[in-house]
């Protein structure tokens, strides 16, 4: 089970590829506050539910100063045909040796259907203008949770 981080911690650095296979880093944000968000996998209801939830949302984000980001383990090519279908305007990132996933607590042990599995927890991030972590939300529900964000951070 990987270490689950907190507000104040500062954020793993990471550099990934998006769904064009060009390398996006976490450093590329600095600066700028960002929400980076982690999901089991393209495609499916709860995730096209959640990423649609962010892209209908980006404008308000923008505004507030937070760009987004969308990491799992799929590979660029299903990515590119999630974004591609869903019409998504942020970038998604693939980690399918889940080392970014790892480093931010959001693989492990979770409850599905009342047995426990290991995969992708799903988890939100919002990482300050300077690297550091200030919100850290782990199991959070596809549907409603970009409401609740934007209550939590005053969008």
């Amino acid at each position: 089970m990987s270490t689950r981080l907190a507000a104040g911690d500062p954020a793993p650095d990471f550099t990934l590829p998006d769904a064009d296979e060009k390398p996006v880093s976490l450093a590329d944000y600095r600066g700028r506050r960002v929400v980076v968000y982690f999901y089991p996998a393209a495609s499916t209801p709860g995730c096209t539910k959640q990423a649609c939830d962010f892209r209908d949302n980006l404008a308000e984000l923008g505004d507030a100063g937070l760009d987004v980001l969308g990491i799992s383990p799929d590979k660029p090519a299903k990515l590119a045909k999630f974004r591609d279908k869903e019409g998504l305007t942020f970038p998604l990132l693939s980690d399918p040796g889940k080392e970014v996933l790892n480093a931010y607590g959001a693989f492990g042990e979770k409850q599905m259907y009342g047995k426990t599995v290991t995969g992708v927890i799903r988890s939100t991030f919002v990482i300050d203008a300077e690297g550091k972590i200030e919100e850290a939300q782990y199991n959070v529900r596809a549907t409603g949770h970009v409401a609740k964000l934007r209550k939590d951070l005053k969008v």
